[in-house]
């Protein structure tokens, strides 16, 4: 089954060149493992566009869809067996990048 991992943040790049190097190797780790299925950070949310074209014309909004501190700084979808396997790896990714992460099913 594969799980959808959002990285947390109140912040945008805030990276440490330490927390790459941790994240890179945490990465490594799950591609040696089989879990890798992808990874990427995400620009600011001030760079979003909202689209919702559930009326006659489409209305483009810019900005994120919700205005909150915190936001989805990155993510990784991970290839786990179940539950509890995807909990314990994102536990050490949530560690490797110092960030709080969510973890939720992939619906097929």
């Amino acid at each position: 089954m594969q799980y959808l991992v959002s990285v947390i943040d109140d912040r945008t790049g805030s990276g440490t060149p330490e927390e790459m190097v941790a994240i890179d190797a945490f990465n490594d780790r799950l591609r040696s493992g089989g879990h890798w299925v992808f990874a990427a950070g995400l620009a600011a949310p001030e760079s979003a566009t909202v689209i919702d074209a559930r009326g006659d014309e489409p209305i483009l909004t810019d900005g994120p869809f919700v205005e909150s501190k915190e936001h989805i700084a990155g993510l990784w979808i991970i290839e786990a067996p179940d539950l509890d396997v995807a909990l314990a790896l994102m536990t050490e990714g949530s560690k490797a990048c110092n960030r709080r992460v969510e973890v939720r099913p992939v619906l097929a």
